[in-house]
């Protein structure tokens, strides 16, 4: 039998076996396609834990626990758990790296890099595991929900990150990643895209109703939605453009402080707290 056809195989063998994983690696892209030149449509974070819904020799398709979002995970940036394991994980507290960037030891005394939102299972007196792999952090974290006050705070500390497609870290990061991971740290739970954020919460009818960390939708010519930012204090808003920045907000859209333009137009406000 060719090389081809054992391939081809044993991914149909493959195909038929329902596993489930965890990310132990820093930041993991997530594909459309299975294949390392495909888009990059988000990221897995240490410690994220999911469904592995299609195995072949190189790649698997996962569905994220948190947010259900599908795509491809090289198959050597993960690692297999139980169904134990998966279960035990999914009725314990989410506990998260809240500094923007640390590190973990393992037991061995190695060094692995933990970015902010990263999850820490299991986590009690500065230890957390991943598998079989125990780790000390000595970081901040945390867990639960928090005042709604606090989601400008924990924006800003992603001013000037870098514009990233399906970036989710301070150090890359789109507009629905900002919103999904600051609303994350304090302990609410975002969809991952523009257009499926939109579908949640109440609508407002107006500017002047919105409050300090509601959400601000925007669309294009065709009316699907394609951005998405946190309403601030006294008309503005912080969102992902290029880097995270702060802009004025008004019922045309967003104005832009530096080009003196508006850049997306304004389609509707949602409160989510």
């Amino acid at each position: 039998m060719s090389t081809i056809k054992i391939i081809k195989h044993l991914d149909r063998l493959l195909l038929n076996q329902m596993d489930y994983g965890i990310c132990n690696l820093s930041i993991v892209p997530l594909r459309l396609e299975p294949k390392d030149a495909s888009e990059m449509i988000s990221q897995i974070l240490l410690g994220e834990h999911f469904k592995v819904l299609e195995r072949r020799t190189k790649w698997s398709k996962i569905r994220l626990a948190y947010d259900n979002y599908e795509g491809w995970i090289d198959n050597k940036q993960f690692l297999i758990v139980s169904e134990s394991f998966y279960t035990k994980i999914e009725n314990t507290p989410v506990f998260l790296s809240n500094d923007m960037i640390n590190f973990g030891e393992n037991q061995q005394q190695l060094l692995t890099n933990i970015v902010i939102g990263s999850h820490l299972p299991f986590y009690e007196n500065e230890h957390f595991s991943i598998g079989p792999e125990k780790f000390n952090f000595e970081g901040e974290v945390t867990c639960g929900r928090q005042k709604k006050d606090h989601l400008i705070s924990t924006a800003l500390q992603f001013l000037n990150s870098p514009y990233l497609w399906g970036g989710k870290t301070p150090f890359g990061i789109d507009c629905s990643g900002l919103t999904q991971l600051v609303y994350k740290l304090n302990g609410y739970a975002l969809k991952r895209d523009a257009r499926d954020q939109a579908t949640q919460g109440e609508v407002l009818s107006f500017i002047e109703e919105s409050e300090p960390g509601d959400l601000a939708f925007f669309d294009n010519e065709e009316g699907n939605i394609i951005h998405v930012g946190i309403m601030m204090a006294d008309n503005y808003i912080i969102h992902a453009h290029g880097k995270v920045r702060i802009d004025r907000l008004d019922h045309l859209g967003i104005y832009n402080i530096d080009n003196k333009r508006h850049t997306h137009k304004l389609r509707v406000i949602k409160k989510i707290i």
